[in-house]
């Protein structure tokens, strides 16, 4: 189930329920089948910043992957109230295009207004600090400003909902800074960002954490 009427009156922005997911090895006979996920229950409210935590493997990234629908669940729901914005963990962008191309690209694709996708483009770069690099192509930016880019996709359309898997890999500290600031903004405008992190020290900034435990998402 994808829509929103399950979520009216509630809320919240999106919803999982028991989610499962197994990994079957058909590459190698004989190997049980590998369960990342096994009933997972979340729920993302308007305006609330939740991190994901877990160990390498837990399913992280295969859980949030379904909850945008990059992947189907084996069994259970995901039932989603807005526009969500995904930034995955390894940027998905095409060699070839400029900065400024992609996000005309994606502008497109979300069916915003030119002269909405040109402001918010504008907002971006100079939020993240990498405007001199609209011309450039992606297969000629810098680790770190290829995560910007990634970053700014995600963030272009204005999601009710922000999901992001690890955003700040290559992040210098100012930059880092400047992500959470953005973050923070999210959140006074009532969005929700749900966040994919392994640093100890990230945990005041948000409302709370769920952990990915034995394939069910539990309180750290």
């Amino acid at each position: 189930m994808t829509g929103a009427d399950g979520l009216h009156g509630t809320g919240a922005v999106l919803v999982a329920t028991g989610l499962t997911k197994t990994y079957r090895h058909s590459f190698r006979p004989g190997r049980r089948p590998a369960p990342v996920l096994r009933g997972v229950d979340l729920e993302l409210a308007a305006g609330e910043v939740v991190g994901l935590v877990g160990e390498n493997g837990s399913g992280k990234s295969t859980l949030m992957k379904i909850l945008v629908g990059e992947l189907a669940a084996d069994a259970g729901t995901v039932i989603r109230g807005g526009r969500l914005g995904y930034c995955p963990q390894q940027p998905v962008v095409y060699e070839r295009l400029t900065c400024d191309e992609h996000f005309e690209l994606f502008g497109h694709a979300y069916g915003m207004p030119t002269q909405s996708e040109r402001a918010s483009r504008a907002a971006l770069y100079t939020a993240l600090g990498f405007g001199r690099y609209a011309a450039t192509r992606a297969d000629r930016l810098s680790g770190g400003t290829l995560s910007k880019l990634n970053l700014a996709l995600a963030l272009l359309a204005d999601p009710d909902a922000l999901l992001l898997d690890e955003p700040y890999a290559g992040f210098d500290f100012d930059t880092y800074l400047k992500f959470w600031q953005l973050v923070a903004e999210r959140r006074q405008a009532n969005r929700a960002v749900l966040i994919i992190s392994h640093f100890v020290t990230d945990a005041e900034r948000f409302d709370r954490i769920v952990e990915l435990r034995d394939g069910q998402a539990v309180p750290p």
